[in-house]
């Protein structure tokens, strides 16, 4: 007798079958939890039995098909296929750490897919200082209505490992949005949508450079959960195309509305001076546009002095000089997210995808070529 979970598959899918039978339907976590696997895997071997016309799947379980008079598919969806059953009131739930600034393009653009495809929208907003999501987030997993979640929870918090393996123990899928994991028990990623932070900080680098830029810096947020991306991008690039560390510095302020973040700027400008930059990076729209005006009242103007690019464009176009900036594709990333939950509805069973969607540069008055 093998251990409990480690059947062969096939051993496996039929003890889901008579767990079926026997009590007429299960839900995945119950299923998940009997045979010691993940919830993956039951979808998985639902997904076939589906296949086989042995059983109908329903939100977050499934049913035995008993007799010949039962249903083999799902209203709209040929019969040995799996997806999304259509009925009225299903619905798609996104939660994010804020629903103003960058969230709000990409929630809309979440909330139009999902109603194409006939689904209501549920948003709900948290805190990047959230150490636990779970408790915000139980209530719509357990939601009969709710047949996905997208969601961005805090990757850098002590408990992150412990919500990213409850997210993925869920019977209801998820697609984490601007966020790339991995279970810290096994190794396995979850399904994501992300922008390419370090390409936009690659695509910043390469236009000062080619303005004749050579001495840059970058300056961001380190609590920022894209800071790290974006650094390693900016660095990365700038040795490629031979600028040493010196000539290339990262430099960390808080963000602008803590506490300290005026005497922070003053002492990067004072740094940025010193080592003769020219050519800046700075992430994100709110710090730049404050560093912009700090340089202004130091007699240094932008781009006549330094030229400055902004990352995420969220508002940097309405500052004067307007601010050239990187610009997430939010839109992209909220239909996405939408259309990998749709595809895991689909197909449970199919490999996790980890999308990654390449941002923009959008060229104004802010950056032009170094005085001589």
């Amino acid at each position: 007798m093998t251990p409990a979970g480690r059947e062969l598959p096939d051993q496996r899918r039929a003890v889901i079958l008579s767990a079926l039978v026997r009590n007429g339907s299960g839900r995945i976590a119950d299923l998940a939890r009997t045979l010691n696997v993940t919830p993956t895997t039951v979808r998985r071997d639902l997904a076939l039995l589906e296949a086989e016309g042995l059983i109908e799947r329903l939100h977050g379980g499934a049913k035995a098909i008993v007799g010949p008079e039962s249903p083999t598919g799902i209203e709209g969806v040929p019969a040995g296929t799996t997806g999304w059953t259509g009925r009225p009131g299903a619905r798609l739930a996104m939660f994010v750490p804020a629903l103003d600034f960058y969230w709000p393009t990409v929630a809309r653009s979440a909330e139009a897919t999902a109603r194409q495809h006939g689904l209501q929208f549920l948003l709900r907003g948290g805190s990047y200082e959230s150490v636990d999501e779970r408790p915000t987030l139980r209530p719509i997993y357990d939601s009969p209505d709710c047949v996905g979640v997208i969601t961005a929870p805090n990757t850098d918090s002590p408990q992150a490992d412990e919500v990213l393996e409850w997210i993925e123990a869920q019977a209801t899928p998820s697609v984490l949005v601007e966020r790339q994991a991995s279970l810290a028990s096994t190794g396995l990623p979850l399904e994501s949508v992300t922008t390419d932070f370090p390409l936009g900080a690659a695509m910043a680098v390469r236009h000062l450079l080619a303005l004749g830029h050579r001495r840059l810096a970058l300056v961001s947020t380190p609590t920022s959960p894209h800071a790290a991306g974006i650094a390693s991008g900016f660095s990365r690039t700038c040795a490629e195309q031979g600028l040493a560390a010196k000539r290339a510095p990262v430099f960390d302020i808080p963000d602008n509305r803590q506490t300290g973040f005026t005497a922070a700027l003053e002492d990067v400008i004072d740094r940025l001076t010193s080592a003769g930059v020219t050519g800046l990076l700075v992430h994100s729209d709110r710090e730049a546009m404050s560093l912009a005006q700090q340089l202004e009242a130091r007699g240094l103007a932008v781009p006549q002095d330094i030229s400055l690019v902004a990352y995420d464009d969220e508002v940097a176009s309405l500052f004067s000089p307007a601010l050239t900036a990187i610009r997430p594709a939010r839109e992209a990333i909220g239909r996405t997210a939408v259309d990998l939950l749709l595809a895991r509805l689909a197909d449970p069973g199919r490999t996790v995808h980890r999308v990654v969607v390449s941002p923009e540069l959008f060229v104004r008055d802010s950056t032009a070529p170094p005085q001589a």
